[in-house]
């Protein structure tokens, strides 16, 4: 069984940065993409992005395009989402997924296993 816990959230003026992380248990992410979502009160849960088991970003939504980044670290078996210029529109849970199957970077309904989440705030 995998289990993901990110921490990093938290209250943040806009401008400002934050780097989440999502550290996995019970499985080794070193053949596995990797994602981030996010869900803000009162909205769909929306992807944020992902990268592939190699490392490279890919598919990041346009509304985090020139300001988030996720990179992974295999030795730590922990992926991260830097967010840098936070917006109040950015004030979210953040989730990281894993999909159950190597190699191939999933869909964004292709993602199997979940964090709980971490709360980001980005006050105005």
């Amino acid at each position: 069984q995998v289990q993901l816990v990110e921490s990093g959230g938290g209250l943040v003026q806009a401008g400002g940065s934050l780097r989440l992380s999502c550290t996995a248990s019970g499985r080794t992410l070193t053949y596995y993409a990797m994602g981030w979502f996010r869900q803000a009160p009162g909205k769909e849960r929306e992807f944020v992005g992902g990268i592939s088991w190699r490392g490279a970003t890919a598919n990041l939504a346009d509304s985090v395009k020139g300001r988030f980044t996720i990179s992974k670290d295999n030795t730590k078996n922990t992926v991260y989402l830097q967010m840098n210029s936070l917006k109040p529109e950015d004030t979210a849970v953040y989730y990281c997924a894993a999909p159950s199957f190597t190699l191939r970077s999933p869909s964004a309904n292709e993602y199997t296993y979940w964090g709980q989440g971490t709360q980001v705030t980005v006050s105005s």
